[in-house]
């Protein structure tokens, strides 16, 4: 019985000990919160889930992002059966705007040290903007002094950019209410484009903690309680193991498509391959291309935030060069074509995210090359029109013969 025993220990030892060592997942965001971020987010939370992770560690690097993206993670963060942590990282990285949100959504929050977070106005308030209210020193709450309690008025402002600040201040706010932080800082930070620092965000009960690194936040977060579903939970978190979630091929094919220079390349490539195969049928080639280029495209399109205007300019821009090879207008409409092409490049996308639009650098050789397709094509046709008749009955008038 003995030898049973001890034979039994060591066959189910290993696994008893991988059953007891808790395993931590890590998902990293490092751009701008958009469609693509969520998906990865979302089916990120899911693998965690699968894989029975005891906790989530969400590393946030983002300068903000697209509002519907945003509130997608949220809304998975507080239905999660696992707690998610977020932390803001590596060093001198600043997060605002939806970066805020999600930070205040998670069931615990860190910061590294050398970092920042705040300016949660909505971007697409107008250039009317909000006036800061005066400081008020004595405030016991924000670690440099407290904004005044006076909102600023909104009689200067349009209706919509109000009702967006309002409803973006009352998510916020609650939020901060259902995790216990500085419901007033998370006001501020969306009606004056208040930030913080680690320190100070720590001193002003934004965060629950400064930490060096993922190990070091480990360190700190074991036994720390929290509630998921309306059960208490107690995080243990000593010795256990870590493994990243890493994109897969689905959400690279997404991150992609949904770059606006590359969205706009396959329309390119879509437009001009149909009208290829149209001009000369039976090639097929150039007509399957085109179609599976121009659905990308359009689904990639699906995913930004796009302007409608901007891509009808497109659409005119590219119309007008190739109307030019069929009609003849001395370059009128040609010029007009590329000139409808730029503005709607440059207009394409609606966001004011750093590095969210399309490039100059990309919008004008493009309009060259479609501009020197055109033009050679109506070269061709003028080449082409010239020419003498070599066969049929027109081949034989003024001709001599014996």
């Amino acid at each position: 019985m003995a030898h049973l025993r001890l034979f039994l220990m060591i066959f189910f030892w290993p696994l008893l000990t991988q059953a007891a060592t808790p395993s931590i997942a890590i998902l990293k965001i490092d751009t701008a919160i958009t469609p693509v971020s969520a998906d990865y987010f979302i089916r990120g939370l899911q693998q965690a889930a699968a894989r029975q992770a005891s906790l989530v560690i969400l590393q946030i690097d983002t300068p903000g992002g697209v509002d519907s993206a945003m509130r997608d993670m949220i809304k998975e963060i507080l239905a999660s059966p696992i707690p998610v942590a977020g932390f803001v990282s590596p060093r001198g990285t600043p997060v605002g705007s939806a970066g805020t949100y999600i930070l205040y959504a998670c069931h615990f929050a860190g910061m590294a040290e050398g970092t920042s977070l705040g300016a949660t106005t909505p971007i697409a308030m107008g250039s009317g903007g909000t006036t800061p209210a005066p400081m008020n020193a004595d405030s016991k709450i924000w670690p440099q002094g407290k904004p005044g309690s006076a909102s600023p008025s909104p009689t200067h402002q349009h209706a919509a950019s109000a009702q967006q600040v309002e409803d973006a201040s009352a998510y916020l706010r609650s939020l901060a209410q259902l995790r216990g932080r500085n419901v007033e800082w998370a006001e501020h930070a969306v009606r004056e484009a208040a930030s913080l620092s680690a320190k100070e965000a720590l001193e002003a009960k934004v965060i629950d903690l400064i930490a060096v690194d993922v190990p070091d936040l480990l360190k700190q977060l074991h036994g720390k309680k929290t509630s998921i579903a309306g059960v208490d939970r107690s995080l243990n978190t000593a010795g256990a193991t870590t493994f990243v979630i890493e994109a897969d091929w689905r959400t690279r094919l997404l991150g992609v498509i949904t770059n606006p220079g590359i969205a706009l390349i396959l329309l390119m490539l879509g437009i001009y391959g149909l009208i290829f195969e149209f001009s000369n049928p039976g090639l097929a080639l150039p007509g399957v291309v085109g179609g599976i280029c121009l659905l990308l495209a359009l689904y990639g399109f699906q995913l930004l935030p796009l302007s409608y205007a901007g891509l009808g300019l497109i659409i005119l821009g590219l119309a007008l060069m190739l109307a030019e090879a069929f009609i003849p207008s001395f370059g009128i409409l040609g010029l007009g074509g590329v000139l409808a092409f730029i503005l709607g490049g440059a207009i394409l996308i609606d966001s004011d995210i750093p590095g969210d639009g399309i490039s100059l650098h990309l919008i004008l050789p493009l309009s060259v090359a479609s501009a020197l397709l055109t033009f050679f094509s109506l070269a061709m046709a003028i080449r082409a029109r010239i020419q003498p008749v070599v066969s049929g009955g027109e081949a034989i008038i003024g001709a001599s013969g014996k």
